[in-house]
């Protein structure tokens, strides 16, 4: 179920790392060129894999103080429907011919989406004609009935769905209460038979009922496909591509390896595996950390973490070790930014600051560095790091996101 194409309004949003931000020009012109790659095989009509435009629409708040993706009401005007939230999904299915699209937790404008026909059988099918299935998030149905109060009984939020133009349900519950909604009068037989169209037209398009997959154009791929070296080589180029420079003083980036004898590499995220894939990630082939990046360069690098984790609370803080090692280097790395256990799904920020006392840290690291200082943040939103932007002691900034797998080895080419 991807792409994620929701609009990043809220920097402060859990989910923001899974978009590519908050143009819907931009997420558009992504969205379409994600599905296509996913999907388009050597036949017409047939798919490599039925992508899933998700999630349909204006979501973009998880949890914040107390407010629930589960429960809110995003109250939106026509013309900000039309200009933010919606031109990225009309771009998946007009241009991208997507296979999916996944209605969300959220009400608009007091409606659950998953039961609007309006957004459902009316926009998605009818105005852009969707050739495929819409499905739920997972449980939404649930949702809408048992969290939102929408419906007074299971069987009439199944049929309301259902004849809004759901057609999967990600759960169980229109497997436990459509039958009652048949045999109740709330929904038709007919209404039900459409739905499993949509779904068994799509298997259909991806070869489900061809035989053995195997013998299928690409049924052979496996692992082994995946780990090649041409595809460990991607994962580097595109990490390196998604560098975003932000600050580098009297052209102090690239430094020089040969000038470069001893190196300080200073932070929590400075020689962390799995933080840098994000959520939603695959299986890594093999990692190369910020740390080990930048040792194959530096042999002789020295590392410190300064927190014990991203949260740098003030008692896990290793302040003088960090100063004193950055004393004594040509030049420091410090790899601050966030994980999982900060920005996710279910878990938004409620404010723009580096967690804890990392500013701290960096701030102090900076002012005792004998060489230039590189700060590297790693997040999948953004931070207010004006206080970084105005310290002359730090030479560059370098935003990285969540950059994969070879992660560090792109932060080392760069730096």
């Amino acid at each position: 179920w991807s792409p994620n194409v929701n609009i990043f309004r809220d920097p402060r949003w859990g989910r923001g790392q899974e978009t590519p931000g908050e143009d819907p020009l931009l997420t558009s012109k992504y969205a379409v060129g994600y599905v296509r790659g996913l999907q388009d095989a050597d036949e017409p009509n047939r798919l490599k894999v039925a992508a899933c435009c998700k999630h349909y629409t204006a979501y973009d708040v998880d949890n914040w103080k107390g407010i629930q993706r589960f429960t809110f009401n995003a109250q939106v005007t026509k013309q900000d429907m039309d200009d933010t939230y919606q031109p990225p999904f009309k771009s998946c299915v007009v241009d991208g011919n997507v296979a999916s699209v996944m209605c969300s937790y959220n009400q608009v404008n007091g409606v659950p989406t998953c039961a609007d026909p309006a957004l459902l059988s009316g926009t998605v099918r009818a105005d852009w004609k969707l050739n495929g299935y819409v499905v739920s998030d997972c449980d939404s149905v649930d949702v809408l009935f048992n969290n939102q109060h929408y419906t007074k009984t299971p069987e009439e939020a199944a049929a309301k769905t259902i004849i809004a133009g759901l057609d999967l349900n990600c759960g169980s519950f229109l497997g436990q209460h459509t039958k009652a909604a048949v045999t109740g009068g709330l929904l038709k037989e007919s209404d039900v038979d459409k739905a499993i169209a949509n779904n068994l037209a799509t298997l259909m398009r991806l070869g489900f009922f061809d035989g053995d997959p195997s013998k299928r154009a690409y049924g052979s791929l496996g692992p082994k496909d995946v780990c090649t070296q041409e595809h460990q080589d991607l994962a580097r180029d595109a990490a390196r591509q998604g560098v975003v420079l932000l600050k580098n003083n009297n052209a102090s980036l690239p430094l020089s390896p040969t000038d470069i004898k001893s190196l300080a590499v200073i932070g929590p995220n400075a020689n962390v595996t799995k933080t840098m894939l994000g959520n939603y990630e695959g299986s890594p082939c093999r990692y190369v950390t910020p740390l080990q990046g930048l040792t194959a360069v530096v042999p002789t690098a020295v590392y410190l973490p300064g927190c014990l984790n991203v949260a740098c609370a003030g008692n896990n803080l290793q302040l003088d070790a960090a100063k004193q090692a950055a004393a004594q280097a040509d030049a420091t790395v410090l790899v601050m930014g966030t994980d999982q256990s900060i920005e996710r799904e279910g878990l938004d920020r409620v404010d723009l600051t580096l967690p804890g006392q990392q500013e701290l840290l960096i701030t102090e690291v900076a002012k005792a560095a004998k060489g230039p200082v590189v700060l590297v943040i790693m997040s999948g939103g953004p931070f207010d790091i004006t206080f970084a932007k105005n310290d002359g002691s730090i030479s560059s900034i370098i935003w990285v996101g969540f950059p994969g797998e070879k992660g560090g080895a792109a932060i080392a080419d760069v730096i």
